[in-house]
C-alpha cells in the first residue's frame, strides 16, 4: 500500500514550524491557519517534491512549486496537562493547554 502511494505525486511541506509529507487527496491536521472553512490556501515552502518517481530536492526550497489545499475545519487538539513542581517547598501548579489546529484537504501539487 505504501509503495503505490509513493509512486504518485507527493511533497514535503513546511508550515507551523513542522514538516509534513502530503499526498494529493489527503486530509491532514496542522497548526492553526488564518481563514474560514472552505478557503483555499497555498503552501509555498516546499522542501521536496516527487512526480511519478522523479524527485526534486530543494536547497532549501524547491522553486516554482506550490501545494494547494482547502480548509475543512478549525478545532482544538487534545488537552495536555502542564505541571510545575518544586520539591521541599510545597509548590505545585497544574494547568492545561489545548492547541489550536486546522484540518486541510490537499487538492493539488503544482510543479
Amino acid at each position: 500500500m505504501v509503495k503505490s502511494k509513493l509512486m504518485n505525486n507527493w511533497a514535503v511541506i513546511r508550515t507551523g514550524g513542522k514538516q509534513y509529507m502530503v499526498f494529493e487527496g489527503q486530509s491532514i491536521d496542522i497548526e492553526k491557519l488564518r481563514g474560514k472553512d472552505g478557503d483555499i490556501v497555498s503552501f509555498e515552502e516546499v522542501l521536496l517534491v516527487s512526480n511519478s518517481g522523479s524527485i526534486k530536492i530543494g536547497k532549501p526550497l524547491v522553486e516554482k512549486v506550490k501545494v494547494k489545499a482547502e480548509i475543512i475545519s478549525s478545532f482544538k487538539g487534545k488537552k495536555i496537562r502542564v505541571v510545575k513542581f518544586k520539591s521541599k517547598s510545597r509548590y505545585l501548579r497544574t494547568t492545561g493547554h489545548r492547541q489550536q489546529k486546522t484540518r486541510v484537504h490537499i487538492e493539488k501539487i503544482e510543479s
